[in-house]
């Protein structure tokens, strides 16, 4: 049993070191000694540097053939807090308002945690000293790693930065509005159901609109919203929005709207996640972005006009089917080109290379393998090893630079503070930072005891709990600012900020339950 005090200490020692680090990015931006471009350069460091050597450096050592099964439950407790963290935000939409072009953007703040920098610097800190024993600082990154590639899967190849595009397509719907709709609704949660239920019973059937006709009370009666009128003014008429070729690095992404499929997304590479948990272009480490707008109709026209002999201008439009064959392609390449980043290359090949005595001979001491050493007596690849160690060691504190300075660039303006949606920020935080930690504890005990996780593997039950607390992913910032048209994210500023607040007190409650627990 580890004594309070030391418990206290345990917890608080690694939030310490974070802290600092984070400090410095935020200072420096704010001093203007760390702009915006020198945090792009820095992005492109981490990703296609240092994270791919930190995940090469300790998943070959790490990963065994008596602990590789591990892989299967740490992807499905990614999955599974995805999947809880939307459902929260759903409910926090659901009874509070939400501004309307941040309606689907709620759903990939609940979804998408910071899997990269936080969670890696703590869980480093915390399984490097007792009472972890001394090789469970490295099997604690790889099994990181798990969660770092479903975040990238699920992210950009399965489609979840559409719902940050979804929100700034169609006209803008005035807070007022928003809000009686909210009112209305909760209205009908609270009150509108047990009364619906009633009739229910009564007439077989629902009656919801004669029934609340019938009853006085204002309070009871069901709401009733008129759906608005589509009038034959476009959307872009209403407020523009043109198509946009967004350029990022190494990659792009490409959006067309069309007249008629204004959701047609094609997307070609995929936008990095939060400081070192992302899966190509750094430029999103500063909320700057290339940004070029074009007309849709008129690149349609480049593309098929053909001159005829009598000097006529042909038009060719691409049907419904050439448009889907399109978005198939373009998703397929959005597939691959995930894949075969740096971040992404190095976890699949650091796999194959740990489970092949062979080949992880090559690299690091091995009982059975039989292959000569160098000169110096290490395995004759120890040299990549030791540079992928020295590189990756850099990743962690860089990325929580990186985490300052975007959370230094947040901007909540004075005139905006009466018309933020206090509710849906506390709820949404509290939810996250600590009703999550709680059911995610719950869940790995249950996993635990269904033996879907291992008891003996205390590392494991750890990373799984310290999973259910992260804040949302600082990434969402820079897609809100490729897919609004005007690079702002003032949206995304109220919400994030209480979140990494109540991270420290709720990271800390959670680490030493869990050492309590498990030791």
């Amino acid at each position: 049993m580890v004594a309070a005090g030391t418990l206290i200490w345990i917890s608080i020692r690694p939030l310490i070191r974070l802290v600092l680090c984070v400090s410095c990015g935020f200072a420096a931006t704010k001093a203007d000694l760390f702009p915006v471009v020198a945090a792009r350069s820095l992005g492109q460091i981490i990703l296609n540097v240092t994270l791919p050597s930190l995940m090469f450096s300790k998943m070959v050592p790490a990963f065994t053939q008596d602990n590789v099964g591990a892989l299967g439950p740490l992807i499905l407790v990614a999955i599974i807090y995805e999947m809880l963290g939307m459902a929260m935000a759903w409910i926090t939409r659901t009874l509070f308002w939400v501004p309307h072009r941040f309606r689907y953007g709620i759903l990939v703040a609940g979804g998408w945690a910071n899997v990269g920098d936080i969670p890696t610097s703590v869980v480093m800190s915390i399984t490097g000293a007792a009472p972890f024993g001394g090789s469970d600082q490295t099997l604690s990154v790889a099994y990181i790693s798990a969660f770092i590639l479903v975040y990238m899967i699920t992210l950009f190849p399965m489609g979840g930065h559409y719902l940050v595009a979804k929100d700034f397509v169609g006209p803008d719907v005035e807070h007022d509005e928003v809000r009686e709709q909210a009112r209305e609704r909760r209205k009908f949660i609270l009150y509108g159901w047990p009364k619906a239920l009633v009739n229910y019973a009564r007439l077989g059937h629902f009656r919801r609109s004669d029934s609340f006709e019938e009853d006085s009370d204002p309070e009871l009666q069901f709401p009733t919203i008129e759906p608005k009128k589509e009038t034959e003014t476009s959307t872009s008429s209403i407020r523009p929005r043109p198509p946009k070729h967004v350029s990022f690095g190494n990659g792009r992404i490409d959006r067309y709207y069309d007249a008629t499929q204004d959701h047609d997304l094609d997307t070609t590479t995929a936008v990095p996640t939060d400081g070192i948990a992302t899966p190509a272009a750094s430029h999103f480490t500063s909320p700057a972005g290339t940004v070029t707008a074009h007309d849709f109709e008129s690149e349609i026209r480049e593309e098929h006009e053909t001159e005829d002999t009598s000097g006529k201008v042909e038009k060719k439009v691409p049907t419904a089917r050439q448009r889907r064959q399109r978005w198939i392609v373009s998703q397929l390449k959005t597939i691959v080109k995930s894949t075969l980043t740096p971040a992404s290359l190095s976890m699949i090949i650091s796999i194959p290379i740990a489970l092949v005595p062979s080949l992880k001979g090559l690299f690091t001491a091995t009982t059975n393998s039989h292959i000569p050493d160098a000169p110096d007596g290490e395995p004759p690849l120890a040299f990549i090893l030791d540079f992928a160690s020295f590189m990756g060691a850099a990743s962690v504190p860089l990325g929580l630079i990186c985490l300052g300075s975007a959370l230094a660039r947040l901007n909540i303006p004075r005139s905006e503070w009466t018309n933020l949606p206090v509710g849906a920020i506390f709820t949404l935080a509290i939810l996250k930072t600590v009703i999550s930690p709680v059911i995610g504890v719950l869940i790995t005990i249950g996993l635990t005891t269904a033996g879907v996780i291992s008891k003996e593997d205390k590392v494991l039950q750890f990373v799984c709990m310290f999973f259910s607390c992260l804040p949302t992913a600082t990434t969402q910032v820079y897609l809100t600012q490729v897919y609004s048209g005007t690079g702002s994210a003032e949206l995304m500023s109220p919400f994030l900020l209480p979140q990494y607040f109540l991270m420290f007190f709720s990271m800390t409650g959670l680490t030493a339950y869990a050492i309590t627990y498990l030791f």
